[in-house]
């Protein structure tokens, strides 16, 4: 069974995620995701600027108001 059947979240399959205040603090990759193949879990700076981008894999992460 893929990880798409069971309702994982492929991590680094989108360049771009829509977060909200709810997800924070933020990390990457973040729950829900596969964490089997990703890279270590890596807390993001996002309240100030709204945006923030992983350092290991360069997925970009806005904060939706």
């Amino acid at each position: 069974m893929s990880n798409a059947a069971e309702g994982i979240i492929e991590p680094n399959a989108e360049s771009c995620y829509e977060v909200t205040a709810a997800d924070l603090p933020l990390h990457c990759p973040m729950d829900g995701m596969s964490l089997w193949n990703s890279h270590p879990r890596v807390f993001l700076q996002i309240e100030e600027k709204g945006e923030a981008t992983c350092p290991y894999c360069g997925a970009k992460y806005l904060l939706k108001k």
